[in-house]
């Protein structure tokens, strides 16, 4: 049985309990996962024969078994049902293809002096969090206009530590100077206390406040405190003036404004905190086949927030499937109240149809750039003799100093353009690798890339397997990456080298497979183009990779390597001698008088630096 008689068959075996349903097609493929209040009820729906969109028709038309699972609230079978999406990605459901993180400011507090920053990923550090950003370069920005503000150090504790004039902050007045005493603590924590408030949206205050001051000052005739106090004021009015959208009558809330069209569908999201607008950010989540704006609009809310706190209040274009539900399950994510609105009217109104007139624009650019993607996709599958043009192309490099911080980098790219979320960076590794040898790199990162893939995915049901492979290196290169791949058993995917030509100039690339001449494009093939900014592209990667991890050797503080020493008899160490290689030079005994520094823990740390010199 298939269809509508294989679910009026499950029905007769089902309860009215919560949960969550999938029906799979004949091969086993998962093709829609739904969560339910009453699984027989809900269930029930798709039994009968007619009522249902072409898009549900043709689900339950190619439905061959179904698999159940209850749960004891339906808000549980939420989160499972997008928990299970997220997982096994099913054609018919709608998809958000959201693994962007967004960056936070914080102003730590385990320190004297307070540091604020730029942070991403979890809450784990002690301090005040801001956010969420739309984009690292909003919090760069407001980061900026904080350091003008209220002078607050960005340096890190080492670096504060082992200062003994200041740095160039100081100079150019974004910075107090608290590491070398330029300002009491007490005074220090009432610019913290200032940082707060603006960011929590009282800026206003602080400016009443300062003009205050600047007019006490003037008045006591200490004309040096009034001009700083000045400068900060006309720093301040520059923040509120750069700032944007600032509504009024709205103190937290995210904006989220959906257009769908052609099949396709554009999400833009508006980060309201304190008052002011914190960016935005556009999503495409896959439509499921021709969902609906309030089911894709419902699916796209509850995956967004499956993994980060939300707001007080969502502001929407469209009314949403389940919103006292959707409402119920986003105030236990936040554990607070969270009220869900579709404004008709007034400044919300306002801000819904401003993220909704970006949402249209956003989708049309993106549907013309998809048109133009598809024309080169075709273009390369020409070019390289593909069955069809290639749903995922897999660009590979290498980056070094003569051997030293090898890292492969891979890069991807398809219909959508290039896929970020999907780009890869290899540590090499190897130890029988001679510094240099680009070939047994390039063979490292290819089988370390492939071995992965056959272990997870053998029967190549994900959209994790490459059509093409381009690789940064001529008929070596490729030889090296085939006798790799021929040896895992992976044959049947198009392996191309892309070398630079004679002397190394854009335009002569010559084109490398196996068993083949090497051979050209036309200079001014738009194909040609293309292959050069995939090459490029993985290039900066791989570049930017190597330049990170050389960096982070170069800065490596060794007391990082000792067992047993964390940040807190790092900071004392560092205070007691100033740097890490007077501590390497201290003899136990010394070493003891650090607070926190016992006789067993001075020996390992004397030892340490005795063996490694």
């Amino acid at each position: 049985m298939t269809g509508h008689a294989l679910i009026a068959d499950y029905l007769k075996r089902l309860d009215g309990s919560p949960g969550v349903y999938r029906m799979l097609n004949a091969k086993g493929e998962v093709l829609y996962v739904g969560k339910a209040r009453n699984l027989k009820a809900r269930v029930s729906n798709y039994a009968r024969p007619s009522g249902h969109s072409a898009r549900i028709a043709r689900m339950i038309r190619e439905t061959a078994s179904m698999m159940f699972l209850t749960t004891r609230t339906e808000t549980e079978a939420l989160l499972l049902e997008q928990n299970l999406i997220k997982q096994l990605k099913p054609r018919y459901n709608v998809l958000a293809r959201d693994d962007k993180s967004f960056p936070n400011i914080l102003i730590a507090t385990d320190h004297p002096y307070p540091m604020i920053k730029k942070h991403r990923g979890a809450r784990k550090e002690k301090g005040h969090y801001f956010g969420p950003f739309a984009s690292a370069s909003a919090v760069n920005r407001t980061l900026n206009h904080l350091e003008r503000v209220f002078l607050l150090r960005n340096c890190s504790d080492s670096m504060f530590e082992s200062r003994t004039r200041p740095c160039l902050q100081y100079q150019i007045k974004r910075c107090s100077g608290p590491c070398v005493g330029k300002i009491s603590e007490a005074d220090y924590a009432d610019l913290v206390a200032d940082a707060k408030r603006f960011l929590e949206g009282r800026s206003t205050t602080i400016q009443r406040e300062l003009a205050a001051q600047m007019q006490t000052a003037s008045e006591e005739m200490e004309f040096e405190r009034a001009a700083a106090l000045r400068d900060r004021i006309k720093a301040l009015t520059n923040v509120q003036q750069s700032q944007g959208i600032n509504p009024r009558t709205v103190p937290e809330a995210d904006v989220i404004a959906l257009h769908s069209e052609g099949g396709q569908a554009c999400v833009q999201v508006f980060f309201i905190r304190a008052n002011q607008s914190w960016g935005n950010h556009d999503f495409y989540p896959r439509t499921g086949s021709g969902a609906e704006a309030p089911e894709i609009l419902q699916a796209f809310i509850a995956q967004f927030y499956t993994h980060r706190p939300p707001p007080a209040l969502l502001l929407l274009s469209h009314p949403v499937e389940d919103e006292e539900l959707l409402a119920e399950f986003l105030s236990e994510r936040a554990e607070r109240r969270v009220e869900i609105a579709v404004p008709q009217r007034g400044e919300k109104a306002e801000l819904v149809e401003n993220a909704a007139r970006n949402a249209r624009e956003s989708l049309g650019r993106k549907m013309s750039e998809s048109a133009a993607q598809a024309k080169l996709l075709a273009g390369v599958a020409e070019a390289f003799a593909l069955p069809a043009p290639p749903a995922r192309i897999e660009v590979y490099d290498n980056s070094h100093i003569q051997g030293a911080h090898a890292v492969g980098g891979m890069i991807v790219a398809g219909p959508e353009g290039f896929i970020k979320s999907q780009y890869r960076k290899f540590n090499i590794k190897g130890t029988e690798i001679t510094p240099g040898d680009d070939f047994g790199m390039m063979k490292e990162v290819l089988k370390r890339r492939f071995s992965r893939l056959l272990k997870e995915d053998p029967e190549r049901k994900s959209d994790a397997w490459p059509e093409l492979l381009l690789i940064d290196g001529g008929a070596g290169q490729v030889s090296a990456v085939h006798e790799i791949m021929v040896e895992m058993g992976v044959t049947d995917i198009a392996m191309v080298g892309v070398a630079k030509g004679i002397d190394r100039d854009h335009g002569k690339e010559e084109f490398h497979r196996i068993g083949q001449r090497p051979f050209a494009l036309p200079r001014q093939s738009p194909v040609l183009y293309y292959i050069q900014r995939l090459r490029d592209e993985a290039h900066r990667w791989a570049i930017g990779t190597h330049r990170a991890k050389r960096a982070k050797a170069t800065m490596a503080n060794p007391l990082d390597e000792i067992p047993g020493i964390g940040t807190a008899r790092k900071r004392a160490l560092l205070q007691h001698f100033g740097s890490a290689k007077a501590v390497s030079r201290a003899a136990p005994i010394d070493l003891m008088e650090v607070e926190g520094i016992s006789e067993a823990m001075a020996e390992t740390i004397h030892n340490f630096f005795n063996e490694k010199g």
